[in-house]
């Protein structure tokens, strides 16, 4: 499939008569404009005659499904995954900043009343502001390389209550239950945890007045968070001996339960995007439901469980084309991979210390050959991108899913396919 554009850039039906497009190319009637996908632009007037294009989005926390299709044939198909690495990030700098502040020891004005979520009413924090971000540019690049008329997002909401008490094998909560948190009557997390505990040490079993109580992370607070699931008491000397590596007792090693963060993400960022995606295009945004979503799919189009699939069957569903008999949709040749990435890393040094109190940095060239982090290149025919680069001229090859196809590979047996941008595609 060719994408189209006029001169002016804005989207036309694509082609699959790659003979037209040669010639075209070879005349200079147009010109290329992306590889991946392949894109055209038109150097001349041309009819600007579309037919009806229904997008659409199949919302999610790790992998979002995005299909365009008409009501006879699906044009474009891809899966975004958003980046899952800013609590990490976050967490890198925190530690940072807090071992630096240790270092200066200067005295500083308490500004308590300093923080965003006060001065910005309807803050989110950063890691599900990030994936917003990501559905919405997602979408935006469809819309820039089709004439889309129409967008279906299909967004879901989880009952945690209900996830938590199934996993645990509790009855389900009903009606007044919702009320009644499994925290109920605790002012923190801290105290809850140790009250539940019964102010006993989950390793030795130490109890009583007099003795000094921690709450220890069994995964780090970067991984699992602050959750009570995540969190055990222990005694002021269990724990100092467990961070040294002197007991490994097996109730430390594992989490209860099953992390529910992803549901989360959903539940809370479901109705900023409908917003944003309202106020930000100028097209018909409307939102459905994963049981429509799955009846289409099943029992209209007898499609595999996939996420391209899922959005496939948004887009024909009772909210896009509203297919109601049996029917078979003739879908794209690929599947497109993205994969948002950044470039910059404000870290200054390593956070590894060397010998003699040197810290080494952090920053590295932005070309080195010729080449940059994150280009498409070419290597023995398959089409990788750079993952890692030296001063001396070698790079690690890998996949987009991450994939190592090769480590140290010279300038010389790599060539340049695609510059690198903030979204990469294979």
């Amino acid at each position: 499939m060719v994408y189209v554009q006029n001169r002016l850039g804005q989207p036309l039906m694509p082609t699959k008569d790659h003979r037209k497009v040669r010639l075209l190319l070879d005349s200079g009637a147009a010109v290329v404009v992306k590889r991946t996908p392949f894109t055209i632009r038109l150097t001349t007037k041309a009819k600007s005659y579309v037919q009806p294009i229904i997008l659409g989005v199949d919302a999610g926390s790790k992998t979002i499904g995005l299909s365009a299709s008409t009501e006879t044939e699906e044009l474009f198909a891809a899966e975004v995954t958003p980046r899952n690495d800013v609590v990490d990030n976050l967490s890198t700098r925190r530690e940072f900043r807090r071992s630096r502040r240790n270092r200066k020891t200067r005295y500083r004005e308490p500004r308590f009343n300093n923080r965003v979520r006060s001065k910005h009413k309807g803050w989110l924090a950063p890691s599900v502001e990030v994936k917003i971000q990501e559905h919405i540019t997602a979408v935006k690049r469809v819309c820039a390389l089709l004439p889309v008329g129409k967008i279906v997002v299909e967004t879901a909401e989880f009952d945690l209550q209900l996830l938590k008490a199934v996993e645990a094998g509790l009855p389900v909560p009903r009606g007044e239950d919702y009320q009644k948190g499994e925290m109920l009557g605790h002012y923190n997390i801290r105290q809850y945890v140790l009250w539940r505990d019964g102010y006993t040490c989950r390793c030795c079993g130490t109890h009583g007045k007099g003795v000094k109580f921690h709450v220890h992370h069994l995964e780090s607070r970067k991984t699992g968070g602050n959750a009570p699931d995540n969190l055990v008491t222990l005694c002021d000397g269990c724990h100092k001996k467990f961070h040294k590596g002197i007991i490994t007792p097996d109730i430390l090693k594992k989490r209860k339960c099953r992390s529910t963060r992803d549901a989360a993400f959903m539940g809370i960022m479901r109705k900023t995007l409908m917003e944003r995606l309202r106020a930000e295009l100028a097209i018909q945004v409307v939102e459905t439901k994963g049981y429509i979503t799955k009846y289409t799919r099943v029992e209209l189009l007898k499609l595999d469980k996939t996420h391209t699939n899922d959005a496939l069957a948004i887009a024909q569903g009772r909210r896009g084309f509203g297919v109601e008999e049996l029917t078979t949709i003739p879908q794209s040749d690929y599947i497109y991979r993205i994969r948002p990435v950044r470039h910059h890393n404000r870290q200054l040094h390593k956070a590894t210390i060397l010998p003699g109190g040197i810290r080494k940095s952090n920053q590295a060239p932005r070309y080195v050959r010729g080449f940059r982090l994150f280009d498409k290149v070419s290597y023995l025919g398959e089409d990788c991108f750079i993952w890692g680069r030296r001063s001396s001229g070698s790079f690690l090859l890998k996949l987009l899913d991450g994939t190592k196809v090769k480590d140290g590979v010279g300038y010389k047996r790599i060539s340049l396919l695609e510059r690198s941008a903030s979204y990469l595609i294979s």
